[in-house]
């Protein structure tokens, strides 16, 4: 099978002001029939907010939610009490299930926050909505792949409601790792938050997804 290439420069675009977004998939005012998700994966959105700037609260049901901070920091609070600032080297999820409320603000009041927020459709619907959050170690994806989110949390990864594995690796110049599928059924979809790497005969630089 072809791998399926999205090139960071064909993402769609989203221009706010105090929001900058680059959308892998379509989302928004941003829409390309033969870009409706991967899988179940549905949203990768590369969001950067300005100082003190972020995201009202609004409401989600049904869909799994996953956070992750590149540089600087977000200020979660949501309608199940949690109040959190999620930092580069920490992965959030949440599962809406029947409903959640929430906001998401840049930390800081000089400096940007740029973080990956990416919608997954979950396995069951309807359950009660949940929250998690972790930092992982950079230790643990020093040229190999650190498991981060899981259906069943396993190996110290947090809880996501779908059949669905997301790693992270750090890889240095010359290092090479294999991939192994939780399940052979899945498919796999590679995003590449910075560098350059050959995957499966493709060549891929920064922001680059490949499925």
């Amino acid at each position: 099978m072809q791998p399926i290439i999205h090139r960071a420069e064909s993402r769609g675009r989203a221009d706010h002001g105090w929001l900058q977004s680059r959308h892998t998939f379509s989302f928004a005012g941003y829409h390309d029939p033969q870009r409706m998700g991967f899988g179940r994966l549905r949203v990768i959105n590369d969001d950067v907010v300005a100082p003190s700037m972020g995201f009202a609260t609004h409401p989600h049901d049904n869909m799994e939610i996953v956070s992750v901070p590149l540089s600087g920091t977000l200020r979660h609070q949501d309608s199940l009490g949690n109040v959190h600032i999620i930092r580069p080297g920490e992965v959030q999820v949440m599962s809406a299930g029947t409903g959640i409320r929430h906001s998401e603000y840049n930390d800081s009041t000089e400096q940007p926050v740029n973080f990956l927020q990416i919608w997954v459709l979950p396995a069951r619907r309807d359950i009660a909505p949940r929250y998690g959050q972790r930092e992982f170690p950079a230790s643990g994806r020093h040229n190999r792949v650190q498991l981060v989110l899981s259906p069943d949390a396993r190996a110290g990864s947090l809880e996501i409601n779908q059949n669905a594995f997301f790693s992270l690796a750090d890889l240095e110049t010359g290092q090479s790792i294999d991939y192994t599928f939780q399940q052979p059924e899945n498919g796999l979809y590679l995003f590449v938050i910075a560098g350059r790497l050959t995957a499966a005969g493709e060549r891929l630089t920064a922001r680059d997804g490949m499925g």
